[in-house]
Protein backbone atom coordinates (compact mmCIF):
# COMPACT_ATOMS: atom_id res chain seq x y z
CA UNK A 1 0.00 0.00 0.00
CA UNK A 2 2.65 2.14 0.74
CA UNK A 3 4.05 1.95 -2.55
CA UNK A 4 0.71 2.23 -4.48
CA UNK A 5 1.09 5.82 -2.60
CA UNK A 6 4.59 6.83 -4.34
CA UNK A 7 3.21 6.59 -7.64
CA UNK A 8 1.48 9.27 -9.39
CA UNK A 9 -2.22 9.27 -10.03
CA UNK A 10 -0.88 8.07 -14.18
CA UNK A 11 1.33 5.56 -12.93
CA UNK A 12 -1.65 4.49 -10.64
CA UNK A 13 -4.06 4.31 -13.20
CA UNK A 14 -1.94 2.46 -15.43
CA UNK A 15 -1.02 -0.30 -12.74
CA UNK A 16 -5.42 -0.42 -12.77
CA UNK A 17 -5.22 -1.33 -16.36
CA UNK A 18 -2.45 -3.76 -16.26
CA UNK A 19 -4.14 -6.03 -13.55
CA UNK A 20 -7.76 -5.40 -15.32
CA UNK A 21 -6.71 -6.77 -18.48
CA UNK A 22 -4.61 -9.31 -17.03
CA UNK A 23 -7.39 -10.41 -15.28
CA UNK A 24 -9.46 -10.39 -18.23
CA UNK A 25 -6.89 -12.35 -19.95
CA UNK A 26 -6.61 -15.15 -17.36
CA UNK A 27 -10.40 -15.77 -18.35
CA UNK A 28 -10.07 -15.72 -21.70
CA UNK A 29 -7.60 -18.60 -21.36
CA UNK A 30 -9.84 -20.04 -18.53
CA UNK A 31 -13.11 -19.72 -21.13
CA UNK A 32 -10.91 -21.24 -24.23
CA UNK A 33 -9.80 -24.74 -22.17
CA UNK A 34 -13.68 -24.80 -21.10
CA UNK A 35 -14.78 -24.36 -24.76
CA UNK A 36 -12.48 -27.11 -25.37
CA UNK A 37 -13.79 -29.43 -22.80
CA UNK A 38 -17.14 -28.72 -24.21
CA UNK A 39 -16.37 -29.51 -27.79
CA UNK A 40 -14.96 -32.70 -26.81
CA UNK A 41 -17.90 -33.75 -24.69
CA UNK A 42 -20.59 -32.33 -27.60
CA UNK A 43 -23.15 -31.53 -25.65
CA UNK A 44 -26.24 -29.07 -25.77
CA UNK A 45 -25.93 -27.37 -22.40
CA UNK A 46 -21.95 -27.25 -22.24
CA UNK A 47 -22.01 -25.62 -25.90
CA UNK A 48 -25.08 -23.05 -24.94
CA UNK A 49 -22.52 -22.31 -21.43
CA UNK A 50 -19.39 -21.93 -23.44
CA UNK A 51 -21.46 -19.58 -26.08
CA UNK A 52 -22.60 -17.73 -23.05
CA UNK A 53 -19.47 -17.29 -21.11
CA UNK A 54 -17.87 -16.26 -24.42
CA UNK A 55 -20.23 -13.39 -25.18
CA UNK A 56 -19.87 -12.17 -21.69
CA UNK A 57 -16.40 -12.02 -21.88
CA UNK A 58 -16.33 -10.05 -25.54
CA UNK A 59 -19.21 -7.62 -23.65
CA UNK A 60 -16.26 -7.45 -21.15
CA UNK A 61 -13.33 -6.77 -23.21
CA UNK A 62 -15.13 -4.08 -25.29
CA UNK A 63 -16.03 -2.46 -21.87
CA UNK A 64 -12.72 -2.56 -20.69
CA UNK A 65 -11.13 -1.31 -23.55
CA UNK A 66 -13.88 1.36 -24.04
CA UNK A 67 -13.16 2.53 -20.57
CA UNK A 68 -8.86 2.59 -21.50
CA UNK A 69 -10.05 4.70 -24.51
CA UNK A 70 -11.82 7.14 -22.51
CA UNK A 71 -8.69 7.22 -20.18
CA UNK A 72 -5.75 7.93 -22.74
CA UNK A 73 -8.34 10.28 -24.83
CA UNK A 74 -8.63 12.35 -21.39
CA UNK A 75 -11.78 14.28 -19.82
CA UNK A 76 -12.99 15.60 -23.95
CA UNK A 77 -12.42 11.95 -25.21
CA UNK A 78 -14.09 10.43 -22.18
CA UNK A 79 -17.50 12.89 -22.58
CA UNK A 80 -17.25 12.33 -26.58
CA UNK A 81 -17.25 9.08 -25.68
CA UNK A 82 -20.23 8.74 -23.35
CA UNK A 83 -21.80 10.82 -25.59
CA UNK A 84 -22.03 8.44 -28.36
CA UNK A 85 -23.10 5.69 -26.02
CA UNK A 86 -26.09 7.95 -25.14
CA UNK A 87 -27.10 8.44 -28.53
CA UNK A 88 -26.83 4.86 -29.62
CA UNK A 89 -28.85 4.17 -26.10
CA UNK A 90 -31.36 6.49 -26.62
CA UNK A 91 -31.83 5.36 -30.01
CA UNK A 92 -32.35 1.96 -29.01
CA UNK A 93 -35.01 2.78 -26.43
CA UNK A 94 -37.06 4.93 -28.73
CA UNK A 95 -37.08 2.58 -31.83
CA UNK A 96 -38.83 0.06 -29.39
CA UNK A 97 -41.44 2.34 -28.15
CA UNK A 98 -44.50 3.57 -30.12
CA UNK A 99 -43.86 6.62 -31.65
CA UNK A 100 -45.89 8.93 -34.03
CA UNK A 101 -45.42 11.62 -37.06
CA UNK A 102 -45.92 14.38 -34.46
CA UNK A 103 -42.76 12.99 -32.09
CA UNK A 104 -40.74 13.95 -35.13
CA UNK A 105 -39.60 17.16 -33.65
CA UNK A 106 -39.65 16.12 -29.90
CA UNK A 107 -37.28 13.64 -30.99
CA UNK A 108 -34.97 15.95 -32.93
CA UNK A 109 -35.20 17.97 -29.93
CA UNK A 110 -33.70 15.26 -28.28
CA UNK A 111 -31.27 14.01 -30.46
CA UNK A 112 -29.19 17.03 -31.43
CA UNK A 113 -30.44 19.81 -29.47
CA UNK A 114 -30.62 18.10 -25.60
CA UNK A 115 -27.98 15.03 -26.00
CA UNK A 116 -25.05 17.26 -26.97
CA UNK A 117 -26.02 20.38 -24.85
CA UNK A 118 -25.72 18.27 -21.66
CA UNK A 119 -22.57 16.66 -22.24
CA UNK A 120 -21.52 20.26 -23.61
CA UNK A 121 -22.10 21.67 -20.15
CA UNK A 122 -20.70 18.18 -18.76
CA UNK A 123 -17.08 19.40 -19.96
CA UNK A 124 -17.23 23.04 -19.32
CA UNK A 125 -18.01 21.73 -15.46
CA UNK A 126 -21.30 23.57 -15.22
CA UNK A 127 -21.97 21.17 -12.62
CA UNK A 128 -25.14 23.74 -11.17
CA UNK A 129 -26.95 23.89 -14.84
CA UNK A 130 -25.97 19.70 -15.39
CA UNK A 131 -28.20 18.90 -12.81
CA UNK A 132 -30.99 20.73 -14.30
CA UNK A 133 -31.12 20.90 -17.78
CA UNK A 134 -32.68 17.78 -18.29
CA UNK A 135 -34.76 17.59 -15.21
CA UNK A 136 -36.51 21.16 -15.90
CA UNK A 137 -35.95 22.51 -18.85
CA UNK A 138 -35.60 19.85 -21.67
CA UNK A 139 -38.88 18.03 -19.22
CA UNK A 140 -40.63 21.25 -20.18
CA UNK A 141 -39.92 21.67 -23.81
CA UNK A 142 -40.44 18.64 -25.20
CA UNK A 143 -44.36 18.66 -24.38
CA UNK A 144 -44.19 22.09 -25.61
CA UNK A 145 -42.34 21.13 -29.24
CA UNK A 146 -44.67 18.32 -28.98
CA UNK A 147 -47.91 20.10 -28.42
CA UNK A 148 -47.13 22.71 -31.50
CA UNK A 149 -46.87 19.67 -33.77
CA UNK A 150 -50.78 19.29 -33.43
CA UNK A 151 -50.84 15.38 -32.53
CA UNK A 152 -52.71 15.58 -29.41
CA UNK A 153 -53.61 11.05 -29.75
CA UNK A 154 -51.88 9.72 -26.84
CA UNK A 155 -49.99 12.82 -25.90
CA UNK A 156 -49.25 12.23 -22.22
CA UNK A 157 -47.98 8.70 -22.83
CA UNK A 158 -45.87 9.66 -26.20
CA UNK A 159 -43.99 12.74 -24.29
CA UNK A 160 -43.75 10.64 -20.76
CA UNK A 161 -42.24 7.99 -23.36
CA UNK A 162 -39.49 10.26 -24.69
CA UNK A 163 -39.10 12.44 -21.62
CA UNK A 164 -38.43 8.84 -19.60
CA UNK A 165 -35.23 7.64 -22.16
CA UNK A 166 -33.71 11.40 -22.03
CA UNK A 167 -33.62 11.05 -18.17
CA UNK A 168 -32.54 7.16 -18.25
CA UNK A 169 -30.09 6.91 -21.58
CA UNK A 170 -28.85 11.27 -21.25
CA UNK A 171 -28.87 12.54 -18.07
CA UNK A 172 -28.11 8.86 -15.97
CA UNK A 173 -25.34 8.08 -18.26
CA UNK A 174 -23.96 11.44 -18.49
CA UNK A 175 -23.06 11.37 -14.67
CA UNK A 176 -20.39 9.10 -15.45
CA UNK A 177 -18.03 11.27 -17.51
CA UNK A 178 -18.87 13.93 -15.01
CA UNK A 179 -17.48 11.78 -12.15
CA UNK A 180 -14.09 11.84 -14.08
CA UNK A 181 -14.75 15.98 -14.08
CA UNK A 182 -15.60 16.49 -10.41
CA UNK A 183 -12.87 18.61 -8.42
CA UNK A 184 -12.12 16.86 -5.28
CA UNK A 185 -9.50 18.15 -3.05
CA UNK A 186 -6.37 16.26 -2.63
CA UNK A 187 -7.65 14.18 -5.31
CA UNK A 188 -6.61 16.13 -8.49
CA UNK A 189 -6.43 14.24 -12.35
CA UNK A 190 -7.54 10.83 -10.55
CA UNK A 191 -11.46 10.89 -11.49
CA UNK A 192 -11.11 8.05 -13.41
CA UNK A 193 -10.66 5.65 -10.34
CA UNK A 194 -14.19 6.90 -9.01
CA UNK A 195 -15.76 5.98 -12.31
CA UNK A 196 -13.51 2.74 -11.98
CA UNK A 197 -14.86 2.04 -8.58
CA UNK A 198 -18.43 2.86 -9.90
CA UNK A 199 -18.30 -0.10 -12.58
CA UNK A 200 -16.59 -2.20 -10.30
CA UNK A 201 -18.69 -1.92 -7.12
CA UNK A 202 -21.98 -2.11 -9.21
CA UNK A 203 -20.67 -5.05 -11.69
CA UNK A 204 -19.73 -7.47 -8.81
CA UNK A 205 -23.04 -6.31 -7.06
CA UNK A 206 -25.14 -7.50 -9.88
CA UNK A 207 -23.24 -10.83 -10.34
CA UNK A 208 -24.06 -12.11 -7.10
CA UNK A 209 -27.26 -10.77 -6.94
CA UNK A 210 -27.89 -12.62 -9.92
CA UNK A 211 -26.04 -15.98 -8.28
CA UNK A 212 -27.71 -15.15 -5.00
CA UNK A 213 -31.31 -15.68 -7.08
CA UNK A 214 -30.20 -18.64 -8.31
CA UNK A 215 -29.33 -20.51 -5.50
CA UNK A 216 -31.10 -18.54 -2.33
CA UNK A 217 -35.19 -19.91 -2.27
CA UNK A 218 -36.68 -17.03 -4.05
CA UNK A 219 -39.55 -14.59 -3.25
CA UNK A 220 -39.74 -12.46 -6.20
CA UNK A 221 -41.39 -9.14 -4.88
CA UNK A 222 -42.26 -8.00 -8.21
CA UNK A 223 -43.69 -11.41 -10.30
CA UNK A 224 -45.20 -9.81 -13.10
CA UNK A 225 -41.69 -7.71 -13.87
CA UNK A 226 -39.53 -9.89 -12.81
CA UNK A 227 -39.17 -13.60 -11.32
CA UNK A 228 -35.59 -13.07 -10.40
CA UNK A 229 -35.62 -10.27 -8.52
CA UNK A 230 -35.67 -10.97 -4.75
CA UNK A 231 -34.89 -8.90 -1.52
CA UNK A 232 -32.41 -11.73 -0.46
CA UNK A 233 -30.86 -11.96 -3.55
CA UNK A 234 -30.41 -8.04 -3.42
CA UNK A 235 -29.38 -7.68 -0.01
CA UNK A 236 -26.33 -10.15 -0.71
CA UNK A 237 -25.71 -7.78 -4.03
CA UNK A 238 -24.96 -4.81 -2.04
CA UNK A 239 -23.08 -6.78 0.98
CA UNK A 240 -20.55 -8.15 -2.17
CA UNK A 241 -20.63 -4.63 -3.66
CA UNK A 242 -19.97 -3.26 -0.03
CA UNK A 243 -17.19 -5.74 0.59
CA UNK A 244 -15.60 -5.19 -2.60
CA UNK A 245 -15.89 -1.06 -2.17
CA UNK A 246 -13.98 -1.44 1.41
CA UNK A 247 -11.23 -3.43 -0.51
CA UNK A 248 -10.90 -0.84 -2.95
CA UNK A 249 -11.25 2.46 -1.00
CA UNK A 250 -7.19 3.08 -1.55
CA UNK A 251 -8.05 4.25 -5.33
CA UNK A 252 -11.20 6.63 -3.87
CA UNK A 253 -10.91 9.39 -1.42
CA UNK A 254 -12.40 8.06 1.13
CA UNK A 255 -11.89 6.00 4.15
CA UNK A 256 -12.97 2.33 3.88
CA UNK A 257 -15.86 2.77 5.71
CA UNK A 258 -16.90 5.44 3.82
CA UNK A 259 -15.94 3.31 0.87
CA UNK A 260 -18.26 0.37 1.65
CA UNK A 261 -21.18 3.01 2.06
CA UNK A 262 -20.79 4.82 -0.89
CA UNK A 263 -20.73 1.29 -2.65
CA UNK A 264 -23.54 -0.17 -0.64
CA UNK A 265 -25.63 3.05 -2.10
CA UNK A 266 -24.45 2.62 -5.84
CA UNK A 267 -25.13 -1.09 -5.97
CA UNK A 268 -28.72 -0.71 -4.68
CA UNK A 269 -30.00 2.41 -7.14
CA UNK A 270 -28.48 0.36 -9.76
CA UNK A 271 -29.93 -2.83 -9.02
CA UNK A 272 -33.48 -1.02 -8.34
CA UNK A 273 -32.95 0.72 -11.71
CA UNK A 274 -32.15 -3.16 -13.57
CA UNK A 275 -35.67 -3.41 -12.01
CA UNK A 276 -37.35 -0.45 -13.46
CA UNK A 277 -35.82 -1.05 -16.51
CA UNK A 278 -37.44 -4.62 -16.63
CA UNK A 279 -40.87 -3.04 -16.12
CA UNK A 280 -40.32 -0.50 -19.04
CA UNK A 281 -39.71 -4.25 -21.53
CA UNK A 282 -42.71 -5.67 -20.38
CA UNK A 283 -44.31 -2.63 -21.46
CA UNK A 284 -43.04 -2.32 -24.80
CA UNK A 285 -43.75 -6.16 -25.29
CA UNK A 286 -39.87 -7.01 -25.43
CA UNK A 287 -37.84 -9.45 -23.62
CA UNK A 288 -34.62 -7.66 -24.36
CA UNK A 289 -33.76 -4.45 -25.92
CA UNK A 290 -31.86 -5.65 -28.32
CA UNK A 291 -34.92 -7.69 -29.65
CA UNK A 292 -33.39 -10.09 -32.29
CA UNK A 293 -37.21 -10.32 -33.73
CA UNK A 294 -37.10 -6.34 -34.97
CA UNK A 295 -35.82 -4.58 -37.67
CA UNK A 296 -34.39 -1.26 -35.62
CA UNK A 297 -30.67 -2.16 -35.71
CA UNK A 298 -31.32 -2.13 -31.58
CA UNK A 299 -28.07 -4.64 -30.24
CA UNK A 300 -28.71 -4.73 -26.39
CA UNK A 301 -26.37 -1.87 -25.27
CA UNK A 302 -29.45 -0.69 -22.55
CA UNK A 303 -29.48 -3.75 -20.69
CA UNK A 304 -25.75 -3.42 -20.73
CA UNK A 305 -25.69 -0.33 -18.86
CA UNK A 306 -29.68 0.05 -17.50
CA UNK A 307 -27.81 -0.31 -14.43
CA UNK A 308 -24.76 2.28 -14.95
CA UNK A 309 -27.78 5.39 -16.10
CA UNK A 310 -29.34 4.83 -12.39
CA UNK A 311 -26.61 4.60 -10.70
CA UNK A 312 -24.26 6.70 -11.72
CA UNK A 313 -26.83 10.16 -10.88
CA UNK A 314 -26.74 8.84 -7.37
CA UNK A 315 -22.83 8.04 -6.85
CA UNK A 316 -22.09 11.15 -8.06
CA UNK A 317 -23.96 13.38 -6.43
CA UNK A 318 -23.73 11.44 -3.01
CA UNK A 319 -20.15 12.50 -3.98
CA UNK A 320 -20.65 15.90 -4.69
CA UNK A 321 -22.73 16.22 -1.57
CA UNK A 322 -20.84 14.83 0.76
CA UNK A 323 -17.65 16.85 -0.14
CA UNK A 324 -19.72 20.47 -0.31
CA UNK A 325 -20.71 19.30 3.54
CA UNK A 326 -17.48 18.40 4.84
CA UNK A 327 -15.79 21.22 3.48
Amino acid sequence: MNWLKTLDSNEQIALLFVTLFGALALASAASFLLGLRAREEDGEHALARRRKIQHELNLLWLGASLFWAAWISGPLGATLLFGVLSFLALREFITLLHTRRGDHRSLILAFFVLLPLQYLVVGLREFNLFTVLVPVYAFLAIPVVSALAGDPEDFLERNAKIQWGIMVCVYGLSHAPALILLDIPGYKGRGAFLLFFLVMVVSFGQLIEQAAAQRLRRRPVARQVSRTFSMRAWWAGIFAAALLGAALFWITPFTAVKAMLMAAVAAGAGSFGGLVMEALKRDAGVRSWGNRSSITGAVGLLDRIAVLCFSAPVFFHSVRWYFKWAQ
